[in-house]
C-alpha cells in the first residue's frame, strides 16, 4: 500500500531548483526549527558517507545516546533514510513528519529538501540527543547545511565528482565540502592533505588507518563519536556491523557482492579489496552508472576484476543506457536490471562469482524486484 507520505515524497522534482539554502531555511522556521533541538556529526565526502554515518550511529547508540542518522540514497523505500535509535523511522513517525512538511512546503522543494526537513523534524519529535547526517551533494549549498548545533564536521574523502556544480579540481570540491565546517568547528578528516581548508576550525582530526575501506570508515567515525562526546568509545559495536549495499555478501552459491561504488574512487577501492574475498573464482559483473560519471574509468578499473561485464541500466533519470554501456565494456547488456543479474548468474556458473556495482540505483531496483 502506497501512503500518503510517499505520494508526496514521489511526487517532487528531484532537481530542477536553483541550489540554495533559502527554502530550506523558510520551512524550518515555519516548522518551529527543529534543527535547534539536537546537537549534530555533519557527514561530508565523495565515497564512505553512508557507512560513517551508520558506524556513528552505532557507536553513540553503544554510548547510550539517543541517536537520529539521515542517509541517502535508500535500498527499498524513502523511509530507510530516517533512522532513530538505531532503526528505521517507524511508519507512524515517518508519516507524521513528512505530511507536516507537505502542509508547508507543498511542491515548493525539491525531493531532497523535503526528505531533510522530515529528518529533522523527526529527530526533534522523537527526543534525538545526537544526530549524524549525511550530505547529499557537496555540502556549502546542500539542503543538510541548516544545522545549528553542527558539532563535528566529518570529511570522509575527496574526488572528482559533480564537477559542472562543485568545481573542476580535487581542491575546489573539498573547499565546497568543508564550508559545512562553521568557526571554531571540530573536524575529523579521512584522507591527508585537506586539513589547511579548514582555517576556521577549532581542531582537526586526521584519521587515516591501514585496512579495507570500511575500517577507515569505522576509525572516521569513532574518532567522530569521541570528539563529539569527549572522551574514548569502544569500537566493539562496530567491528562487524555490515552496512546493506557496501561490500555486501548476498548469496554464497554462487558468491555474490553487493556494492555501491558509484565512481572512479569507489570503483578503485571495491576492486582492491575483492582480491581476497574471491579467490580463483571467476568473475563476472553486473554493471550500472549515471551518466555524469567518469564510466569509462570505471569500467576499465572493473575489467581488472571481472573480465565480463553484463551492462545494464536503473531506473534513475540520470542512468546511463546499458547499450552504451555495453560498447565500453564489449559485453552483454540488458536494460532489465533482473535479466542482467540472471545472465550473470548464468556465465559465473555455481564456482564462480557476481558482483553487482556501479550505483546504489542499481542495488535499489534490484532490492525492489527481490522483494
Amino acid at each position: 500500500m502506497v501512503t500518503s507520505a510517499e505520494r508526496y515524497i514521489e511526487s517532487l522534482e528531484l532537481f530542477g531548483m536553483q541550489f540554495g539554502l533559502e527554502r530550506m531555511h523558510a520551512l524550518l522556521e515555519a516548522l518551529g526549527h527543529p534543527e535547534r533541538e539536537f546537537d549534530a556529526i555533519h557527514v561530508v565526502g565523495s565515497n564512505g558517507k553512508s557507512s560513517t554515518v551508520r558506524f556513528a550511529e552505532a557507536l553513540l547508540e553503544a554510548e547510550g545516546v539517543h541517536t537520529g542518522s539521515y542517509l541517502s540514497p535508500h535500498l527499498t523505500s524513502f523511509r530507510e533514510r530516517i533512522r532513530i535509535g538505531g532503526n528505521t523511522i517507524d511508519e507512524e513517525g515517518y508519516e507524521r513528519a513528512v505530511l507536516q512538511v507537505s502542509d508547508i512546503a507543498g511542491d515548493r522543494v525539491t525531493q531532497f529538501e523535503a526528505l531533510t526537513a522530515s529528518a529533522l523534524l523527526a529527530f526533534a519529535q522523537g527526543g534525538v540527543e545526537w544526530a549524524v547526517v549525511e550530505a547529499g551533494l557537496g555540502g556549502r549549498l546542500d539542503a543538510t547545511n541548516v544545522l545549528s548545533r553542527s558539532r563535528v564536521q566529518v570529511l570522509t574523502n575527496v574526488s572528482l565528482e559533480h564537477t559542472a556544480l562543485l568545481g573542476d579540481t580535487r581542491e575546489q570540491i573539498a573547499a565546497e565540502k568543508l564550508a559545512v565546517v562553521p568557526e571554531g568547528g571540530v573536524v575529523v578528516i579521512g584522507e591527508e592533505g585537506w586539513d589547511e581548508f579548514v582555517p576556521q576550525a577549532r581542531s582537526v582530526f586526521v584519521t587515516s588507518v591501514g585496512g579495507t575501506f570500511q575500517d577507515q570508515n569505522r576509525a572516521v567515525a569513532a574518532a567522530a563519536v569521541e570528539a563529539a562526546l569527549g572522551r574514548v568509545v569502544r569500537t566493539a559495536p562496530i567491528d562487524r556491523l555490515k552496512v546493506p549495499g557496501r561490500f555486501e555478501i548476498r548469496r554464497r552459491d554462487p558468491l555474490e557482492i553487493w556494492d555501491g561504488a558509484h565512481n572512479p574512487a569507489g570503483m578503485q577501492r571495491l576492486v582492491a579489496e575483492l582480491p581476497s574475498l574471491l579467490g580463483d573464482r571467476p568473475a563476472v559483473a553486473v554493471f550500472s552508472a549515471l551518466d555524469d560519471k567518469d564510466v569509462a574509468t570505471m569500467v576499465s578499473l572493473l575489467r581488472t576484476v571481472c573480465p565480463t561485464i553484463v551492462a545494464t541500466s536503473s531506473s534513475s533519470s540520470r542512468a546511463m543506457p546499458a547499450e552504451a554501456i555495453a560498447r565500453l565494456t564489449g559485453g552483454a547488456a540488458s536494460e532489465d536490471p533482473h535479466e542482467a543479474l540472471e545472465a550473470a548468474r548464468v556465465l559465473a556458473g555455481r564456482g564462480g562469482a557476481v558482483v553487482v556495482c556501479g550505483s546504489l540505483y542499481l542495488l535499489q531496483d534490484l532490492e525492489d524486484q527481490r522483494a
